[in-house]
């Protein structure tokens, strides 16, 4: 699927949509919705030639986890206000196209639900403002079959009008989070905001949890150096959906200089502003091992539920594939290996040496 096809994907689920629904999804930190799919296209690359025909396969694995392409979905909040069964339906499209999902914390859907519908998933977590509910839901989602724990290390920005924030829209499902808490869990949380994670949380989710632990949210190769070296198999390079710090740099522009600082000794993924099939080629070929896609699969759950999640995702696959014999490498590996991209900002001379 093109940018233009995503594009027109959200158009439609905006019509069908209440207004602060739609402006909630949509909002960024600084206002500029796109700014972060532009930083994708900026991208560059230097094909491969001279290998004659190459066979193409999108099949990878995450952290030891099979996966037919290396198209993931992200966590994201209010998917019952997409669809009723949010995360289930979205896990139903995933076993579909076989890929792995990824479940917030703050969903409205009970850990149970979303893996009876068969796809892989990690459980993203926050540390939430009383720690002990941070241990209690890994602890749950890990029971329940995830394999693997994203712990989210960077803090939203939005400056919105309050009327689009979940906790002000109007009593409904769509309004619902914190599933897995209990009533009583929820009080004790009350509206205090949850807080930022030092590195010894890893290993503490680690230990609780019995799973792997992917750091979402780095931006610095250095951080995400000490990450792995504090014991994470996995980092996500990520701005929350250009949804924190207005002014940061975007994941693109990061991308490469984590991979380099990580150095083979963990998985390296990206998200934020993934909009065609070229960006996840970019990302591959910049040192990520696969990407989550976010907005794009909450409008195609609100267009269409589990066959817009479905469509979506095999339309990105297919331009992938296109992307890949157009590059000259037939699998996300090669990709990475011939270093085809050449990225804007800070990482702008990879592939270059």
């Amino acid at each position: 699927m093109s940018r233009a096809g995503i594009d027109a994907l959200r158009e439609r689920a905006r019509l069908g949509l209440p207004a602060h629904v739609a402006d909630y999804v949509d909002a960024t930190a600084d206002g500029v919705a796109e700014a972060e799919a532009d930083r994708w296209d900026a991208v560059r690359f230097r094909p491969v030639a001279l290998r004659g025909e190459t066979e193409t396969s999108l099949a990878t694995t995450v952290l030891g986890t099979p996966v037919d392409h290396p198209i993931l979905i992200a966590p994201m909040a209010q998917q019952v206000a997409a669809h009723p069964d949010g995360e289930a339906e979205t896990a139903r499209a995933a076993a579909a196209s076989g890929t792995l999902v990824g479940v917030s914390t703050n969903t409205a859907v009970p850990f149970s639900r979303i893996a009876e519908q068969g796809a892989p998933w990690w459980f993203q977590a926050y540390l939430l403002a009383d720690s002990d509910l941070t241990d209690a839901l890994a602890a749950r989602a890990a029971a329940a079959g995830a394999s693997a724990i994203m712990l989210t290390v960077e803090l939203t920005a939005l400056r919105v009008d309050p009327r689009i924030e979940p906790t002000n829209w109007p009593d409904g499902p769509g309004r619902a989070r914190l599933a897995n808490l209990t009533d009583d869990e929820r009080s004790r949380l009350g509206d205090r905001p949850g807080r930022l994670p030092g590195l010894e949380q890893i290993a503490r989710l680690r230990e609780i949890a019995g799973l792997p632990v992917v750091v979402k949210g780095v931006l610095r190769g250095d951080d995400a150096r000490r990450a792995v070296d504090a014991g994470a198999a996995g980092v996500l390079v990520s701005t929350h959906g250009n949804r924190r710090l207005a002014g940061s740099i975007a994941a693109v522009d990061a991308l490469a200089e984590v991979a380099d600082a990580v150095a083979g000794d963990a998985e390296v993924y990206a998200d934020s502003g993934i909009r065609d099939g070229r960006h996840v080629l970019a990302a591959l070929a910049l040192g990520a091992r696969a990407v989550f896609v976010g907005r794009p699969a909450w409008w195609a759950l609100a267009d269409d539920g589990a066959a817009g999640v479905e469509g979506l995702l095999a339309g990105l696959a297919d331009e992938l594939t296109a992307s890949l014999r157009q590059a000259g490498v037939g699998t996300p590996a090669e990709a990475r290996a011939a270093r085809i991209a050449v990225a804007p900002g800070f990482a702008s001379d990879r592939g270059l040496a």
